[in-house]
């Protein structure tokens, strides 16, 4: 079946935007795979609320993540998101140009630029840094009193070591923070997410200025340095960066991390094996990503033409939304999907394709030390509240837990 450009002004009348849903997405994700077709929602990430196609099965998924047809061009996505907002008077800022905004060849220079500075040697270099940070977190806890995970250590351990790896000061960590939950935050107003963005690459400006006139040994001062040396990267490009790094390198990371502990707390013989075999630790971690994926939605992409999904045709100039939770408990491509199981490959919690997480080695090698650390110092936890009580940020962008409060025996 076709869809035309007359038909996709009618949005499915699930509401993914309430709170319940926040909770507990699975079953409504289950039900649109099973329905075998894509669907149009109204959706909203860390723009307006828009109408916008959302894809839910592994296979579909995995190829519109490659498809060079599906577009995350900075120049054109507001036009585009002022065409499908739900609110048409509401005003649309243009996206700032960055590797996560932008199509070949832009995308390629910036990758190249991004991925020169941060090398697999600055990635390995980071394994003290985040033991110093994950010991000095193990260390407040006290046996007995309750912990919030997210808070005590599943945040400030991957802020502190991406705030290390691009030299950003440690006072400036708390208003990151906030940034980024205002930003991912369903409930937050387009006026109040812009005065964030404009706060956050104001002090990103600044910080920048310092170190071009006073460069050190971090990854600000290196893009830096590749900017001054080739010219090759703007300055609104080396803003944009750095702020995209500074809160993908945490965000997601700290959702895996609250999101395994609570899953070990409900699994206590597997928690008792990766305790008994730390070496484990690194394929329970890529089960976690698959299991309960940091980032639900990937970031925005229009169709540049006409795309097809099963038996329906996405016109052109359509919003789409590839849900990496739903494509990861698809039975398809994962028998028993709400299983835990460490014999899996092939989930997209990193996505895939040209856009696929440059920060995935650090993610993954973060999850694995601080677990391995976490077991080793304390393998005995138990929730402070009651099971039902875990809250999960209301938020269509990631998916994390709110606030874990436990106990350490």
């Amino acid at each position: 079946m076709t869809i035309g450009q007359q038909e996709t002004s009618t949005p499915h009348p699930t509401d993914m935007l309430t709170e319940e849903f926040a909770q507990d997405p699975y079953p409504g994700f289950a039900r649109l795979r099973d329905g075998g077709t894509v669907d149009r929602f109204r959706l909203k990430t860390f723009s307006t609320a828009v109408y916008a196609w959302l894809v839910t099965r592994h296979a579909d998924a995995r190829r519109l993540l490659a498809d060079p047809r599906l577009s995350k061009d900075a120049g054109r996505i507001a036009s585009v998101i002022r065409a499908q907002a739900v609110d048409p008077d509401e005003h649309v800022t243009d996206n700032p140009p960055s590797m996560l905004f932008s199509d070949p060849p832009d995308h390629t220079r910036l990758r190249r630029i991004v991925g020169g500075a941060f090398t697999t040697r600055r990635v390995q270099s980071l394994i003290p840094v985040i033991e110093r940070f994950t010991d000095a977190a193990l260390d407040r806890i006290v046996a007995g009193e309750t912990v919030d995970f997210v808070t005590d250590v599943a945040l400030p351990v991957p802020m502190a070591v991406i705030g290390s790896l691009l030299g950003i000061p440690e006072e400036a960590f708390d208003d990151f923070r906030r940034w980024s939950a205002e930003l991912g935050s369903v409930g937050t107003s387009l006026s109040d997410k812009q005065q964030v963005i404009a706060d956050a690459y104001g002090y990103v400006r600044d910080l920048i200025a310092v170190k071009r006139t006073a460069p050190a040994d971090d990854l600000i001062s290196a893009l830096i340095a590749a900017d001054d040396e080739g010219g090759r990267l703007a300055t609104d490009e080396l803003l944009s960066t750095v702020f995209l790094m500074m809160n993908a390198g945490y965000e997601t990371t700290a959702a895996m991390l609250s999101s395994a502990v609570l899953l070990l707390h409900r699994r206590p013989e597997l928690r008792a094996e990766l305790a008994a075999d730390p070496g484990r630790v690194p394929a329970f971690v890529e089960e976690v990503l698959r299991y309960e994926s940091p980032l639900n939605l990937s970031t925005i992409r229009f169709t540049e033409q006409e795309v097809t999904v099963g038996d329906t045709v996405i016109p052109a100039g359509e919003i789409v939304f590839i849900s990496l939770c739903a494509a990861n408990r698809d039975a398809d491509r994962f028998p028993d999907p709400d299983a835990v199981r460490l014999d899996r490959d092939g989930h997209l919690a990193f996505g895939h394709g040209i856009h696929h997480c440059l920060g995935a080695p650090l993610a993954r090698l973060e999850g694995r030390v601080v677990l391995q650390r976490l077991l080793a110092r304390h393998p005995h936890w138990r929730l402070a509240v009651a099971d039902d009580e875990v809250a999960w940020r209301h938020s269509l962008q990631f998916r994390a837990i709110e606030s874990l409060p436990v106990r350490f025996d």
